[in-house]
C-alpha cells in the first residue's frame, strides 16, 4: 500500500512501487519510475523520465547534533531533480539539493543538504558529498570517495575510488579552527587519483593530476602531476591529456 498525498501532483504514465511515500506538494514529471518503499519528502520537484530505486529518500531534512557546526536552518527550500536522471536504490539526497539533468547517482550515495551538481555529472556507489559543495557538469566521482563540506569541484573533473578531501585542519579542537574552516577547490578538469587525501583549503589547478596515495598539503598548480606524500610536482601533464584536445565541449 502507498501513501500519496492529494496535493501530489504525478504527471502521465507514472510507475509507482509498493510501500512508497509521497509527501505534500510534491511534483512529479511524465515517464518517472519510483521503485519499492521510496520516500519522497514534501515539496520535492522531479523532473520527466527520472527513474528513482528501492528504499531511497529525496529531500530529507538534516539532523543536528548539538555540538555540531553547522547551524540549522529555519526554512529550506525543496530539492529539484532535473530530467533524466537515475537515482540508484538506497540513495539519500537531502533537501536544497540541485540536481540538473541526467545525472546518474548510484547505490548507496549520500548528497547532503544545499548541494549542487551539474548536468552529466556520475556519482558513483557510497559516494558522499556533504553540505554547501557544487560540483560541476560532466564530472565523475567514482565509488567511496568522500567530499567534504564547503567544496567546490569544477566542470570535468575525475575523482578516483576512495579519494578522501578534508576541511578542518584543527581535527576539532578550540575555537580557532572555525576562522580556517574550509573544503578543497578543484578546478575544471582537474583528476585525483585512488586513494589521494586533500587537506583542508587546498587548490588543485586547473587539469592538473593528483597521483594515487598522494596527499596534498600546498596547492597543486594548473596543468601539473604532483606524486607522494607529502604531494610534490614531477611533470607537466601530457599535451594529449589535456581537456582542449578531447573534443568532449
Amino acid at each position: 500500500m502507498n501513501s500519496i498525498s492529494k496535493s501530489a501532483h504525478i504527471g502521465a504514465n507514472p510507475q509507482i512501487g509498493h510501500f512508497t511515500v509521497i509527501e505534500d506538494d510534491v511534483r512529479i514529471g511524465a515517464n518517472c519510475a519510483i521503485g519499492h518503499n521510496v520516500v519522497i519528502c514534501a515539496g520535492t520537484i522531479i523532473g520527466d523520465n527520472v527513474r528513482i530505486d528501492g528504499c531511497s529518500v529525496v529531500g530529507k531534512r538534516p539532523m543536528r547534533a548539538r555540538r555540531s557546526i553547522f547551524k540549522e536552518e529555519k526554512t529550506l527550500p525543496p530539492s529539484r531533480i532535473g530530467n533524466d536522471c537515475l537515482i540508484g536504490a538506497t540513495v539519500v539526497i537531502y533537501c536544497g539539493c540541485d540536481i540538473a539533468e541526467q545525472v546518474l547517482i548510484a547505490d548507496g550515495a549520500s548528497v547532503r543538504e544545499n548541494v549542487t551538481v551539474g548536468a552529466d555529472t556520475i556519482i558513483g556507489r557510497n559516494v558522499t558529498i556533504e553540505n554547501f559543495t557544487r560540483i560541476g557538469v560532466k564530472c565523475k566521482l567514482e565509488s567511496n570517495c568522500y567530499i567534504t563540506a564547503y567544496s567546490d569541484v569544477g566542470d570535468y573533473c575525475f575523482i578516483a575510488p576512495g579519494v578522501h578531501t578534508t576541511n578542518d585542519n584543527y581535527l576539532g579542537r578550540t575555537e580557532e579552527r572555525f576562522k580556517h574552516f574550509k573544503g578543497v577547490t578543484i578546478k575544471r578538469g582537474g583528476r585525483i587519483g585512488a586513494n589521494a587525501t586533500i587537506l583542508p583549503g587546498r587548490v588543485i589547478g586547473e587539469d592538473a593530476v593528483v597521483a594515487a596515495g598522494a596527499v596534498v598539503s600546498r596547492d597543486v598548480p594548473a596543468r601539473k602531476i604532483v606524486i607522494g606524500n607529502p604531494a610534490r610536482i614531477v611533470r607537466d601533464v601530457p599535451i594529449e591529456q589535456l581537456l582542449e584536445h578531447q573534443g568532449w565541449e
